[in-house]
């Protein structure tokens, strides 16, 4: 078991509005699963996700990932759990447009004890020829598989993915599905990816459907299929 959460609720004051983002979830997600968060705006994916990933703090209940009680961990602890633990793919990328491709997967390879080697990651995501490029000279697809190769250099347990593909068009949508699919299966990395588009549940292994703060079904994926047949 890599992710076991119990109970987890989280809320957040704006202004005199209280907010309740998470109520009594629980999750369990074993090693080497690709996890879909499905669920409308507002129904508590992204926060679930940066619980799990140790950059927001539940108000109650139990979280324990890839061993660690991270409700237990200083600041301190929990920033060495994200840099070690787990690897991170956004929408809108998060690259330093100064550095070139190569340069922005090696500043990751730089800070964990063993990375795997830069131009191996740039090659499994079809980045080589490209790594002295700057990000201005990319498209967005291109920019987002520089993420994914950034995320991946430092051999993460967990890979967590906040729709990744939410700024892409249809086609750069399906290749990154697919890269992300190659990493889960060519490294075992156990990945969850939040995402309001459902079809995308169809590549998963796991499918966690969210709303208004709780999970409404958890199920295993009997009918699951590679990614070049995701459509919508």
């Amino acid at each position: 078991m890599i992710i076991d959460l119990h109970d987890v609720s989280k809320h957040y004051a704006t202004g005199a509005q209280r907010v309740d983002a998470l109520h009594g979830v629980s999750l369990a997600v074993q090693q080497g699963e690709l996890v879909t968060i499905l669920g409308p705006s507002g129904s508590g994916k992204s926060t679930l996700l940066n619980i799990i990933g140790g950059i927001d703090c539940p108000d109650a209940g139990s979280v324990v990932v890839a061993g660690q009680d991270l409700t237990a961990l200083t600041n301190s602890q929990l920033t060495l759990f994200r840099r070690r633990t787990v690897g991170f793919v956004f929408q809108f990328f998060n690259l330093i447009p100064t550095l070139t491709v190569r340069e922005n997967v090696q500043v990751t390879a730089t800070i964990v004890g063993q990375p795997m080697d830069v131009d191996e990651v740039l090659a499994a995501v079809g980045m080589l020829t490209r790594a002295s490029a700057f990000l201005s000279a990319l498209s967005g697809g291109e920019q987002q598989r520089v993420a994914v190769a950034r995320a991946v250099v430092k051999r993460p347990a967990l890979l967590l993915c906040d729709e990744p593909t939410g700024s892409l068009d249809y086609r750069t949508s399906r290749e990154v599905l697919g890269l992300l699919e190659r990493v889960n299966s060519t490294y075992g990395t156990t990945m969850v990816l939040v995402t309001h588009n459902t079809a995308i549940a169809g590549m998963a292994h796991h499918v966690i459907h969210m709303r208004s703060g709780e999970i409404e079904e958890d199920t295993m994926n009997d009918h699951r299929g590679p990614a070049s047949e995701v459509t919508w």
